[in-house]
């Protein structure tokens, strides 16, 4: 996320990140204290329901790291690559930039940062398949949405104004890109963020998101409209989206009737929306470090993100707005863990 930044940040973006002195890495101890207590909860949830850790096909861990980690890699040269041309008019080399700027302790404390991250995200995910074994509200959460909506269903009234079969397939594209907007940005945040420390806030705040949001699962457990309302979405072409909704509903049940087979894994929840969370979180990110044009291009897809799950049957308007105030608390959780207060500024800290 390296680009036009504000304040603090523009005189920052070359500074090499360097060692700070003890006392300063108390952050870094605070980042793994909520990774170590978030994975103790899954695994006291584990032991609760009698169910090992899983990893389906290795692509929650061992698949998502190798790939962010290519990914990481590419945006690394791109970064030398960029500096390097900026650095020419100086006399510096290719080799000088790249070891300037990637220095030991920034290879380290990255790959800590992208192990940390995925560790919460393995235990989110094995405490969202859990999540099953509690009582769906979903018939709370319709209730909610008519009593917003003056007695009327949300998705039905964007069927109405936008139509079951063009906006369907937009919206299905839209909706199925969001596991690569978060690898990207998070790989961006790792790659071009000035310092260590302030790439981490985008991956303490990412963290946090999953954290929140598998706790709202657990605090209203739900499948969503598209199971508690069918009849509103029969209308709609038939996409990846409606195969994509029958599989969950039969990951659920085969888990429900045999939890201790090795494939048994769930993946559905509505309560919040962490499409809606993870997505406003790169939004309010791009406005922390600056990005006015990123912060444009990530609030239009918020939008659509929002409308989205909504018209397709995957949230309740409610789990939305629930969505939205994890992503802020996140963020506000990210920077109080990092900088050591939410008001700091990308670059207002003294440690790289």
């Amino acid at each position: 996320m390296d680009g036009a930044t504000s304040g603090t940040t523009r005189s920052r973006v070359d500074a090499p990140d360097a060692v700070s002195p003890a006392r300063e890495w108390m952050w870094v101890l605070r980042v793994v204290a909520v990774v170590v207590v978030f994975a103790a909860v899954a695994v006291a949830r584990s032991r609760q329901v009698d169910i090992p850790f899983r990893d389906p096909h290795g692509k929650l861990f061992a698949s998502k790291i190798q790939s962010t980690a290519q990914t990481l890699v590419l945006f690394v040269l791109v970064d030398i690559a960029v500096r390097w041309v900026r650095g020419r008019r100086d006399g510096r080399s290719l080799w000088r930039t790249a070891r300037t700027r990637w220095t030991p302790y920034r290879i380290g404390m990255i790959a800590l940062a992208l192990v940390a991250y995925q560790v919460v995200y393995l235990s989110y995910r094995n405490l969202k398949s859990w999540d099953v074994f509690r009582a769906p509200q979903d018939d709370m959460l319709l209730r909610w949405d008519r009593w917003l909506f003056f007695g009327h269903s949300p998705a039905v009234l964007l069927h109405d104004l936008l139509g079951e079969d063009l906006v369907a397939r937009l919206l299905t594209d839209l909706y199925e890109s969001f596991s690569t907007l978060v690898t990207i940005a998070l790989v961006a945040a790792l790659a071009f963020t000035p310092t260590v420390r302030s790439a981490y806030v985008f991956v303490v705040s990412a963290m946090w998101a999953w954290i929140l949001g598998v706790g709202s699962y657990y605090l209203i457990p739900s499948l969503g409209p598209f199971h508690a309302a069918p009849q509103e979405f029969s209308g709609l072409t038939r996409t990846s989206i409606q195969r994509t909704q029958e599989a969950y509903v039969e990951q659920r049940d085969h888990l429900l009737t045999d939890p201790h087979a090795h494939d048994a894994f769930a993946q559905i929840s509505a309560f919040a929306s962490l499409h809606c969370a993870l997505t406003c979180l790169v939004f309010l990110m791009a406005r922390y470090y600056g990005l006015r044009r990123l912060s444009w291009a990530a609030g239009v897809f918020l939008a659509g993100t929002v409308l989205a799950t909504v018209y397709l049957g995957w949230h309740f308007a409610v789990d939305d707005v629930a969505g939205v105030a994890i992503a802020w608390v996140s963020v506000q959780l990210g920077k109080l863990v990092v900088l050591g207060s939410w008001r700091s500024s990308p670059g207002g800290s003294a440690n790289p």
